[in-house]
């Protein structure tokens, strides 16, 4: 296993910051641009939601090399308010943001694993990986 690089998220400029180191470990481990922009995507939305949401956190980038395959892992922690209602947040087309509500569902459906646990009053850790094909 690689060492992780993290991207803190404390203002807008930053998922701007993460958007791209994303992108750039996603190019140097072999994804196509179509996956590229897939996880770009897919980190726009992480890093997002903590500025919207918990104010502050931060993304952390893992490449995973396995013998049988290889991929970039994502994971955005928090210490904001938490989900109070994960589910909710996975149903298509809910937003709280007023934004088009591809949200969380929409990460899920770009990347390849997708786990979230939340726990109300204390946070959000979400952990998503692609796997190059």
């Amino acid at each position: 296993m690689n060492p992780q690089s993290c991207v803190n998220i404390q203002k807008e400029w930053d998922i701007v910051g993460a958007r791209q180191l994303g992108r750039d470990i996603a190019r140097k481990i072999g994804f196509g641009t179509v996956d590229q922009a897939r996880i770009a995507t897919a980190i726009s939305e992480l890093a997002r939601n903590i500025y919207l949401y918990a104010e502050t956190g931060q993304i952390c980038f893992e490449v995973i090399d396995n013998i049988d395959h290889k991929g970039i892992s994502m994971v955005a922690i928090d210490n904001g308010p938490g989900i109070d209602d994960v589910s909710k947040v996975m149903e298509d087309g809910y937003s709280t943001s007023g934004g088009l509500g591809a949200g969380l569902p929409g990460v899920k459906r770009l990347m390849d694993d997708f786990d979230l646990q939340s726990e109300a009053g204390k946070g959000t850790r979400i952990k998503a990986v692609k796997w190059v094909r």
